[in-house]
């Protein structure tokens, strides 16, 4: 991530998730009607050629950083497995559909749970034409990138096409903000030099709360978090 024209994120030791390169940052709302999620777009933070994003929960001018990790001695230390994705999924192998699962990247965002149920029980059904469409929106909406569909034929993941993006995510049906939100295989470089397994989708905590760094592992839930808004 040399070239600052390039998307990227780099975490900084105990402190802020650096965002470079062109890359738009907007407030996401997750919306649920009757068991039907989605996401409605919020407002569009103001960014320049980088940004700093908070990833302690204690700034008052979030999702930007304003150096509060420092006030609060905030422990960034990451934690989570390196290992790429399909090496620690649950696979379930359905009858026309392949679904991966990796369970600490749950973000508890709920677009596994359709109206027509949930994405592990419609791939089981996916001989059906209606489920199998309905287990791969419900894998592709998942934002935490936990849950991955595979074409039973091809063997080849099932996406959404994203461009490069930052969602800043709130779930006012649970009271709380959300993870930030990554999409379009934004690299994302640990603070000790190394990049992450890039991915289409993933969830990064912003609560500090998180025991899986830095991905959401749902913290923010059991924790009430709600960010001060600059």
């Amino acid at each position: 991530m040399e070239n600052s024209q390039n998307p990227g994120i780099k975490i900084i030791k105990d402190g802020p998730y650096l965002v470079s390169g062109p890359i738009e940052i907007t407030e996401q709302i997750i919306n649920s009607v009757s068991n039907d999620y989605s996401m409605i777009p919020g407002q569009t933070f103001p960014t320049e050629e980088s940004a700093s994003l908070c990833r302690c929960g204690q700034s008052r001018t979030a999702p930007f950083c304003d150096g509060s990790h420092e006030q609060c001695h905030f422990n960034g230390t990451e934690t989570a497995s390196r290992k790429p994705f399909r090496d620690r999924a649950m696979v379930i192998k359905g009858p026309g559909l392949i679904l991966a699962d990796v369970e600490e990247y749950c973000a508890f965002s709920r677009f596994c749970h359709t109206v027509e149920g949930n994405a592990w029980e419609l791939t089981e059904d996916s001989d059906i034409p209606s489920s199998r469409e309905n287990a791969v929106k419900a894998a592709c909406e998942c934002p935490s990138g936990r849950l991955v569909a595979y074409d039973k034929i091809t063997k080849q993941p099932i996406e959404i096409s994203y461009e490069p993006s930052i969602g800043v995510l709130q779930d006012p049906q649970r009271g709380v903000s959300g993870p930030l939100w990554v999409k379009g295989k934004i690299p994302v470089e640990s603070a000790d030099g190394e990049v992450y397994e890039i991915r289409n989708r993933m969830t990064l905590c912003r609560c500090g709360k998180s025991k899986n760094k830095p991905y959401c592992d749902a913290s923010h839930v059991s924790s009430r978090f709600k960010a001060h808004k600059g």
